[in-house]
C-alpha cells in the first residue's frame, strides 16, 4: 500500500477537492451541494480563513482527501475547533480519514492551543461516527432533520473531542 501523505491545501487542489465532494456519497453526507463549480473551488481555496487550515490527503501525489479545520474567533469560542472532511470513494477504508482526522488532531492538541473540537455527522453514517470515536469524539447530542438529504430531512450528531 502506498504511503498516505497529509500536506496543507493549496489553490492548484481545487479540481481536486471538487471531484472529491462531487461524488454522490460524500456530498451526500456533507452540507455540500450538488454539482459545484471549479471557480468555487478555486475561490475557496485561494481565500482561506486565517483562523482555517486545509489539509489534503495525497496517495502518490493524488489528492484523495480534504479536511477543513476552522479555529472558532469569538474570546472566549478560541479554545474550541470545527471540522469537515471528505474521501474520494475510491480511496475509502486505506487509512485517508484516519490520517486526515490524526493530522487534525495533532495540530489542535500541539499547536493551535485548541482544547476542543467539534463537528456535526449524519446520524446514519456509521463509519464516520465509528472513525471519530476512534480519536476520542463523543456524541453530544441528535439535532433532529438537521439537513435535506434526497428529499428527506435527515439528523445528525453533534460530537465534540475534549483534550
Amino acid at each position: 500500500m502506498s504511503e498516505i501523505v497529509i500536506r496543507h491545501v493549496t489553490p492548484e487542489d481545487a479540481a481536486a477537492s471538487m471531484h472529491i465532494y462531487s461524488q454522490p456519497d460524500t456530498m451526500a453526507n456533507t452540507l455540500h451541494l450538488p454539482l459545484p463549480s471549479l471557480q468555487k473551488w478555486q475561490e475557496r481555496l485561494s481565500h482561506l480563513s486565517p483562523a482555517g487550515h486545509s489539509l489534503v490527503a495525497c496517495i502518490d501525489e493524488k489528492v484523495v482527501g480534504q479536511l477543513t479545520l476552522e479555529v472558532l474567533a469569538p474570546a472566549r469560542r478560541r479554545h474550541c475547533a470545527t471540522l469537515g472532511m471528505g474521501v474520494d470513494q475510491a480511496y475509502r477504508n486505506r487509512g485517508v480519514g484516519k490520517a486526515l482526522l490524526g493530522a487534525a488532531v495533532d495540530l489542535c492538541d500541539n499547536w493551535l492551543q485548541v482544547t476542543r473540537m467539534e463537528l456535526t455527522v449524519f446520524a446514519d453514517n456509521p463509519a464516520a461516527i465509528a472513525l471519530y470515536r476512534h480519536f476520542g469524539f463523543e456524541v453530544e447530542g441528535t439535532a433532529k432533520a438537521f439537513a435535506m438529504r434526497h428529499g428527506e430531512m435527515i439528523d445528525t450528531h453533534y460530537m465534540a473531542r475534549l483534550k
